[in-house]
C-alpha cells in the first residue's frame, strides 16, 4: 500500500519532525501512542528497546499521540513533554493535534505500530499492528510480532505485507 505517509508534526522538544527529514532512513517504525493508556504504559520499555535496536539499523522509531485532549487532558502536549522527559524517550514523540495523521494511517489503537519501507525513493506500508501478544503485561508475552518482522526485513531486505490486530486502548477521536 503506497500513500503519502509523510507528515510534519511538532516533537516534544518543540522541533518539527517529518519523515522527509530522514533522507538516509531505510524505513520507519511509527507507533501511535499516548500518555494515559495502560497498554502503552506497559509497553514503553519495549518501545524504547525497539528504538535502541532498530534506529541504528536505519529504521528510526517515531511515536505519535493523536488523542483528543478534551477527553484525556493527560495526553496534552505539555504532559507529553513531561512523560518523554521522565521516561527518557530518545525517539521523537510527536503531537498530532488535528488527528489527520492518525486518520491517514488508519490508526485504531494505542499502541499501534506501522512499519514503512523505502523502495525506489517511496515509502510503502509493510506492517501494521501489534508489537507482541501481551502489551499490558510484558511477563506474559509468548509471541513477538514486530521485532521478528523487522529482523527478517533487515536480513533479507524483502518483506510481504503483514497485519496483526493491534491490542490496546482505542484512539480517542474528537467529537
Amino acid at each position: 500500500m503506497n500513500l503519502d505517509w509523510d507528515f510534519s508534526l511538532v516533537n516534544v522538544d518543540g522541533t518539527l519532525v517529518s519523515l522527509s527529514g530522514y533522507p538516509d532512513a531505510r524505513g520507519f517504525i511509527v507507533i501511535f501512542s499516548c500518555n494515559h493508556c495502560p497498554y502503552v504504559i506497559a509497553s514503553e520499555e519495549r518501545i524504547k528497546e525497539l528504538d535502541r535496536r532498530y534506529t541504528p539499523l536505519g529504521f528510526p522509531l517515531i511515536a505519535i499521540s493523536s488523542n483528543d485532549v478534551a477527553q484525556y487532558p493527560q495526553d496534552s502536549f505539555e504532559q507529553m513533554q513531561v512523560r518523554a522527559r521522565e521516561k527518557e524517550f530518545h525517539f521523537p514523540y510527536l503531537y498530532d493535534e488535528s488527528q489527520e495523521v492518525a486518520r491517514r494511517y488508519g490508526a485504531e489503537r494505542t499502541p499501534h505500530a506501522f512499519v514503512l519501507l523505502r523502495r525506489a525513493g517511496e515509502l510503502h506500508l509493510i506492517y501494521k499492528g501489534a508489537i507482541d501478544n501481551s502489551p499490558r503485561d510484558p511477563a506474559k508475552v509468548t509471541e513477538r510480532y514486530l521485532a521478528p518482522f523487522l529482523d527478517r526485513l533487515i536480513e533479507t531486505e524483502e518483506a510481504e505485507y503483514q497485519e496483526v490486530a493491534a491490542i490496546g486502548c482505542t484512539v480517542k477521536w474528537k467529537l
